[in-house]
Formats: C-alpha cells, sequence, structure tokens
C-alpha cells in the first residue's frame, strides 16, 4: 500500500478501528448481465437507492469496460488480474471435460494470496440464497476449493479481516422467456408494489420496436432495481454487525445486459459495465471518467489490504496515487458454448476498433443459448419477415466487415462503420498495429484446437433434454463445416 493511501485510510478509520485490525475488509459484489442501468449513471425509468449512496459515498467509475464479456471468460480473468486470452481461458465453458486447462506456472487466484496474507476468504450467493450457501465461481481453470475458507464472513476469527464476494443473478432473474420474466414480475410487484413500464422504455436503434423487446427491456429494469434491493440488504447486515466502517465495497458487474448485441460481443452494450467503490480510504463523491478495465479490481484490492502486487499481473491498481490512466482498453469474444467465434477489439476514449478474424460467419450465429431467448426469436422473425431496417440488419450482414472503426463521440451506438472512409485510414493503421502488438505483447492464445473444442462438447451433449441436445449436435455439426470450409 503506498504512503499516501496509508495515510488517507488511516484518518477515515474509527478509533474502534484503528485499535483493532489494522487492514480493511474487501467485499465484491458481482452481478451478472447488468449494464450500467443505474440512476446513478443516469438511468431514469427507475430508482437505485443503494447504489446511488455507495457512489456519493466513495467513487464512481463512467467508463468501465469488462475485458471479457461472457460470464466464465470474465470471471477467470478478475480472478487471476489477467487478460483471458493469456491464461488460456477465453472459450466460454472450456476446460470442462477430458481436457483440462491449468494456469500458466507462478500465475495464482487471488483469494489465495489474501488467504495467505491472513484474510479470510468467502464467497457466497447471500442475500438472494440462504444465508451460507455458495456462490458463482465459473472459472475455466483447475483451482483448489480450499481457496475459499467458507461463504459466510461472519465464521472468520475475532478480529480476522476477510476478503469476500456476494455474487448475484442480477438480469438473470428475467430468465429468457416472457412467460420466465413475467413470473420474476410478479416478484417485482410484490416488493415495491409496482413494475417498468414497457410503454416507457426506449430501445436502441439497432433493435427494433417490438412488443416482446420492449417488454424483456422492462423486466430487465426490474432485474436491476431488485439487484439494488439485495445491495442494501448487504449493505445493512455490514452495518448490524459493526463492519461497515471497516469494509471497502465494490460493485461490478461481469458483462453487460444479455441480449443480441450484448452479451458476448464487443459493442459498448456487452463491454460496458457499472463500477462503484466506496470505504475506508476512498474519497467520497468522485466521479471518473478515465478508461479501467475489469480485471483492475483484482490488483486494487490487494493494494487496499497492503498485498503485495505480482509483478505478472496485467491488472493496475487504479486506485494507487502512482496509476498511470490507460489511454486505451482491450476485449476478446471467442467460443460462447457451441458457437465458435474470433474477435478481439480495442477501445479509446474517442473510437472502437473491432476486428472479425471470422467474418465470413455473421454476427447472429446459431447459438443454443441466445436462441432459447424469446427476445432473439423476435428479431430473427423481424429479419426473415423484412422488417428490419438498415441499422437493424446489421445483426444479420453476411459476410460481416472484417474491422470495424466507430467515432463513439458522434456514434455511441456504433452504428456507422468507418473503417472503408478514406478520411479514417490514417487511424484504421493506428488501431490495427496497436492490437497486433498488443496480441502479441501479452501472448494472446487464439483459437481453440479441435480436440479442446470436440472435450468440451461432449460435456455439452450429456444434457438430459434431448430438444437441447439435437440443437447442439446441429450447431457442432455447423461450426464444423464452417470450420473445414476455412471460415
Amino acid at each position: 500500500m503506498n504512503i499516501l493511501r496509508f495515510l488517507i485510510f488511516f484518518i477515515l478509520l474509527p478509533s474502534s478501528f484503528i485499535l483493532g485490525a489494522s487492514r480493511p475488509n474487501i467485499l465484491w459484489i458481482i452481478i451478472d448481465d447488468m449494464s450500467p442501468n443505474l440512476s446513478c449513471y443516469g438511468e431514469t425509468l427507475i430508482e437505485t437507492p443503494h447504489v446511488d449512496q455507495l457512489a456519493k459515498e466513495g467513487v464512481m467509475f463512467s467508463k468501465a469496460f469488462v475485458t471479457a464479456p461472457v460470464c466464465s471468460t470474465n470471471r477467470s480473468a478478475f480472478i487471476t488480474g489477467m487478460y483471458q486470452t493469456s491464461i488460456g481461458t477465453h472459450m466460454h465453458r472450456s476446460g470442462r471435460g477430458k481436457l483440462k486447462i491449468y494456469l500458466p506456472e507462478g500465475i495464482r487466484p487471488i483469494p489465495e494470496l489474501f488467504q495467505e496474507a491472513g484474510y479470510y476468504t468467502a464467497i457466497t450467493g447471500w442475500p438472494n440464497k440462504a444465508r451460507g450457501s455458495g456462490g458463482k465461481t465459473d472459472y475455466n481453470f483447475e483451482w483448489d476449493e480450499a481457496m475459499y475458507d467458507g461463504h459466510d464472513w461472519s465464521d472468520r476469527k475475532e478480529g480476522q479481516p476477510f476478503f469476500a464476494q456476494v455474487q448475484l443473478p442480477g438480469g438473470k432473474h428475467r430468465g429468457g422467456t416472457l412467460a420466465q420474466s413475467r413470473k420474476f414480475v410478479e416478484t417485482v410487484v410484490d416488493l415495491f408494489g409496482n413494475k417498468t413500464d414497457p410503454a416507457k422504455v426506449k430501445l436502441p436503434p439497432y433493435y427494433p420496436d417490438d412488443p416482446v423487446l420492449r417488454e424483456d427491456w422492462a423486466a430487465y429494469l426490474d432485474t436491476v432495481r431488485y439487484t439494488d434491493y439485495f445491495v442494501g440488504a448487504i449493505v445493512k447486515r455490514l452495518k448490524d454487525d459493526g463492519d461497515y466502517d471497516n469494509t471497502v465495497i465494490l460493485f461490478m458487474t461481469d458483462h453487460g445486459i444479455s441480449h443480441a448485441r450484448g452479451k458476448q460481443f464487443l459493442y459498448e452494450e456487452g463491454l460496458h459495465v457499472p463500477l462503484v467503490i466506496a470505504g475506508p480510504g476512498i474519497q467520497a463523491g468522485q466521479v471518473r471518467d478515465d478508461l479501467v478495465e475489469h480485471i483492475d479490481i483484482a490488483a486494487l484490492s490487494l493494494g487496499l489490504a497492503g498485498i503485495k502486487i505480482p509483478n505478472y499481473m496485467q491488472a493496475k491498481d487504479i486506485l494507487s496515487d502512482d496509476y498511470k490512466k490507460r489511454n486505451a482498453i482491450f476485449a476478446a469474444h471467442d467460443r460462447c458454448d457451441e458457437t465458435v467465434d474470433y474477435l478481439r477489439a480495442l477501445r479509446t476514449q474517442r473510437y472502437k476498433y473491432i476486428r472479425n478474424f471470422l467474418y465470413q460467419r455473421p454476427h447472429m450465429q446459431p447459438n443454443r443459448y441466445k436462441d432459447g431467448k424469446d427476445i432473439v426469436q423476435a428479431i430473427r422473425a423481424a429479419h426473415e419477415a423484412g422488417k428490419l431496417n438498415e441499422t437493424q440488419e446489421l445483426l444479420f450482414n453476411v459476410p460481416r466487415p472484417k474491422e470495424e472503426l466507430y467515432d463513439l463521440r458522434n456514434d455511441p451506438f456504433e452504428i456507422h462503420n468507418l473503417a472503408d472512409d478514406p478520411a479514417h485510414q490514417e487511424q484504421l493503421l493506428k488501431f490495427r498495429k496497436r492490437l497486433d502488438n498488443w496480441m502479441k505483447q501479452t501472448n494472446d492464445h487464439g483459437p481453440e484446437s479441435e480436440a479442446m473444442y470436440d472435450s468440451d462438447m461432449a460435456v455439452y451433449l450429456k444434457s438430459k433434454d434431448p430438444d437441447q441436445v439435437k440443437i447442439l449436435k446441429e450447431n457442432i455439426a455447423l461450426m464444423k463445416k464452417s470450420a473445414a470450409e476455412g471460415k
């Protein structure tokens, strides 16, 4: 921990804490499938008072981005502080079959580092689940379950600091069908006395103005305020237990909303996430607009605890007074379940550059998970009926552009690709070279072997649902056919 942070931290500590433990508790609240649709980030259709309060008491990052817009690759990255492409964990739900994935020598999950420093480590699904229940891990590498001491930080020894994660379902509450989301909304109405009005929803212009999409988006917003309610429950418990003043709380989601152009893909809807940090040593009322990557939470958490950040770690301690701000963030999209893809991206304050290595394939490739959503089926139906405009048809264009370049200042929805614009060729060449260098310098592992693909697909095909197995077999056959054709 640098000297300035230590002094600030010490000054802000209550006297009872100074006499006791000398290090803060670190609590991560990690949410599934949620973009920054919180009132503190400008959302107007709902209110999120508990996250808003954390933002007032600490720092809110307006430009935080994930390096991987899907659960398992994202979590493999943030728990190690490494790009998923650097450690070979960049294929969604990989290493689950006969062929396993092991972290490169010397690289370790940070709970182990916290344990060695004397912290109690815990991961839980409370308060969404029963107290003492485990929380989501979903790592793509082999790991020792002993790196978590338990599922509830109250089980620690007296005076022992804790590093804990609370994993909440977030956007997953709404499910994939309207029947599921309507059932969830009943719970919301019971809790709040009202629901978000679909008629008031304003969809992004790359989606059709469809009643199915409107209702789903309204239900999604209800998952956000439902999650905020649980954040309030977590804060209340910390206060009731006397831990609040000693605990740094970090609120972040694992990627953006699960939608056709969101989760799994490298557009803003998939990469942009909320990040709020509050607690002792964190100056209140800050809003930072510098670019940060989600893996940075590993380094900053170690820094807050006074634990040496390993030299190999690619994450940066963005709270350190000697932190040099990033001028770009990087991201990757690879195989998701049975669907093979290969994209890389970099984003600066103004521009987004995306490279589609498998450009012969459409954005909306068949995928059992996404095609099981009513919203995706509604979009496909509108496409087949010829009801989509030129912007909405971008989801189905074949081939995709080999490269995409967007001026986010003037085109925040990433609709107008400037890659072929003569006026932007200098910028394009600059980003092309920079992405090449990043991939080389970070040892990007690239496409997976057919053997690893087959190993993981064997696990998927063990599903007891014959309809799901049929869809998987058809999609796997299509992926293999495209690969054989060099697409």
